[in-house]
């Protein structure tokens, strides 16, 4: 087994390599520390152990000589280890420690490089660290050195005279006699200097300032920090995005948030999921799919468990639908019967069951309703009264999920910006488990739809918009107009 040294990236989980989240995904043993993105560990095995070692300045949760030992505990157990560092291991990651560790021990590692925040954190902030016109080089240099040394490395008089682009990492808290130091050296005082704090993070900040005044500007840990001519441009683009800065809670189901919390993402936005249900399969029986003209899903959950606990568990595939007729409720339903090679025969204009049943033809015969266990009775009742004859498929349910009490923390004091809202069980088990809300303290509210905006409101909710059209799309629209730049 193996000892994975891996670079997690700078704090976009998008910006982790193929080949860390293969690792991740297969792992027995995931050591982590701060600057690690939380989202990664999403990708984890749900049996994989996670150990935090995060270290912050004056927070030392395990040194590194601990570190170096759990590293080899695990991998002389023969478990697949990855040890997830920010930023790339052998770019001040003291990922050479590990692996020196890993060789005195005998156990066999691996380097899997990262994208540092040198030159990331720069790119997010519209400063590129080279520029044809105004720099044709950049050097990289720690402001926090090892301490047991004798002496520094660091000659800052010779870096002050090297021209080209400076980059210091890990130097806020040293930020005043860096600046100084540089001067002393004879860069000029007007050096213009940039330090971005959480870069290629939705809480990103930059600082700008000069060499001169850089050391009241307010520079806080961890930042890059940019210095030379290239830190004057400005071809901002990540915090110009129109949900930059702003936290949205997404409530669906984990399997589901996905696309949202990606949407939202790509927008800027800082995505907190905080499921508030989860989808269960029921065990059910198919009936003889020949006896029906009509087979009607109401949400995406229904098709996969129809397929999946149905016709997959039957042994049959979608040629037993041959010559049923499909109706969906809407288009991200219609796309995962898509998925399953199969084009909805109706899906109405608007999203709701009442569209539904006023899209669905006049006439007579059987409907097979696949479902969930608790659903509003509007389309059985109303294609009955329309003459169908209308069997209810119970494929799922929806079950509470125990929220994160972390996040619980964070949405009941107020630091978050809105609230999506998918479904009515999203509402009723959010409330259930937030309580009560004050109107003066509460989020932007963004519903799905007319029946979800209802559930809100009956719980005290005020909401703030609905999405138009009742999709996914529809409330990212929605959550832009009411939060956007």
């Amino acid at each position: 087994m193996t000892v994975y040294l891996v670079g997690a990236g700078p704090g976009d989980p998008g910006l982790l390599t193929r080949r860390g989240e293969e690792l991740l995904r297969a792992a027995d043993v995931v050591v982590y520390d701060r600057l690690a993105p939380a989202a990664l560990l999403q990708l984890a095995r749900p049996d994989a152990l996670l150990v935090d070692v995060g270290k912050a300045p004056g927070d030392v949760t395990m040194n590194q000589d601990d570190i170096n030992a759990l590293l080899v505990e695990h991998g002389r157990a023969r478990r697949e280890v990855v040890r997830l560092k920010g930023g790339d291991p052998f770019v001040f990651g003291r990922g050479g420690e590990e692996a020196e560790a890993c060789i005195a021990a005998g156990v066999p590692f691996e380097v899997v490089p990262g994208i540092t925040s040198a030159i990331a954190a720069a790119a997010y902030a519209g400063i590129p660290v080279t520029h044809r016109r105004v720099s044709t080089s950049f050097t990289v240099v720690t402001g926090h050195e090892d301490p047991t040394k004798d002496g520094s490395d660091t000659r800052w008089d010779a870096l002050a005279q090297s021209g080209g682009t400076l980059v210091v990492l890990m130097g806020a808290g040293r930020i005043d006699e860096i600046a100084k130091a540089l001067i002393a050296g004879g860069r000029p005082e007007s050096t213009p200097v940039a330090a971005v704090r959480f870069g290629t993070r939705a809480d990103q900040r930059t600082v700008r300032a000069t060499l001169g005044t850089i050391a009241q500007a307010g520079v806080r840990s961890p930042s890059a920090i940019v210095v030379g001519d290239v830190a004057a441009l400005d071809l901002a683009w990540f915090e110009r995005r129109p949900l930059f800065g702003r936290t949205v809670v997404v409530t669906r189901a984990r399997e589901q948030a996905s696309e949202l919390s990606a949407r939202l993402g790509a927008l800027g936005a800082a995505v907190v999921e905080l499921p508030a249900i989860r989808c269960v399969p029921n065990a059910f029986t198919l009936p003889d799919l020949t006896l029906y003209d009509w087979l009607m899903f109401t949400s995406a959950n229904g098709v996969d468990a129809f397929f999946e606990r149905g016709l997959a568990a039957s042994g049959r595939d979608a040629r037993a639908l041959a010559g049923v007729s499909i109706g969906a409720i809407g288009p991200g339903t219609a796309a995962a019967l898509a998925r399953r090679g199969l084009r909805a025969d109706l899906v109405p204009e608007r999203f709701v069951a009442e569209s539904l049943l006023e899209a669905f033809p006049e006439g007579s015969g059987r409907v097979l309703l696949a479902r969930a266990d608790a659903a509003r009775d509007v389309l059985p009742e109303g294609l009955t009264a329309k003459g169908y004859d209308v069997d209810v498929l119970r494929v799922y349910r929806t079950e509470p999920v125990t929220p994160d009490p972390e996040v619980l923390e964070r949405v009941r004091g107020g630091v978050v910006d809105a609230i999506t809202f998918t479904s009515s069980s999203t509402v009723d088990n959010f409330c259930d488990a937030v309580g009560p809300i004050g109107s003066e303290s509460q989020p932007h509210v963004v519903s799905i739809g007319p029946v979800t905006s209802a559930s809100a409101r009956a719980r005290g909710l005020r909401v703030d918009a609905e999405a138009e059209p009742h999709t996914i799309d529809g409330l990212v629209d929605a959550l832009v107009r009411v939060l956007g730049r």
